[in-house]
């Protein structure tokens, strides 16, 4: 067809190449230290956990003060993203789920009314009790029936809110 540009095929330099130095395998001795130090510390995650739910529980308790925005919000947010990523570290998969659920809701910047704190507050002591109890997992009944239907009422509220 006349008039068409000449097709040109750009291949971008592949920069994380670039930054481990171009190596390409993976340093199988160093994974199996770093799963050995953790191994090692495993005695201690239950006080780490422990005092990260001190903290939920204190955003919570500010929330309850202060209401579902601003700081006592983004307090809040803070020691629930940091047990969504550190639950299952620390051996409570079941508290990484829910915490991540309780982000999922603390995302939606228009849930700010009552109802919104209280499923928030609800979402701690779901958390508060799994480690109180040891609930490590989902498959508990009745930590099953719980996030479910901590999930479901998240969904719902945020489908609302639009």
């Amino acid at each position: 067809m006349a008039g068409q540009r000449p097709l040109e095929v750009i291949t971008p330099p592949n920069m994380l190449k670039v930054k481990v130095g171009g190596r390409v395998g993976v340093n199988m001795a160093a994974i199996e230290r770093a799963e050995a130090a953790l191994r090692s510390m495993a005695g201690e995650f239950d006080q780490w956990i422990k005092t990260e739910v001190a903290s939920l529980e204190a955003a919570r308790d500010a929330v309850r003060e202060g209401g579902l925005t601003g700081e006592p919000r983004a307090k809040l947010y803070r020691g629930a993203h940091d047990l969504k990523g550190m639950g299952g570290t620390y051996g409570y998969p079941i508290v990484g789920r829910l915490a991540s659920v309780l982000c999922k809701l603390l995302e939606c910047e228009a849930l700010t009314g009552k109802d919104a704190q209280r499923l928030a507050e609800a979402h701690v002591d779901a958390i508060s009790a799994a480690v109180r109890e040891e609930i490590k997992d989902g498959d508990h009944p009745v930590t099953q029936a719980i996030t479910t239907e901590l999930e479901s009422r998240v969904e719902a509220m945020i489908a609302a809110a639009g």
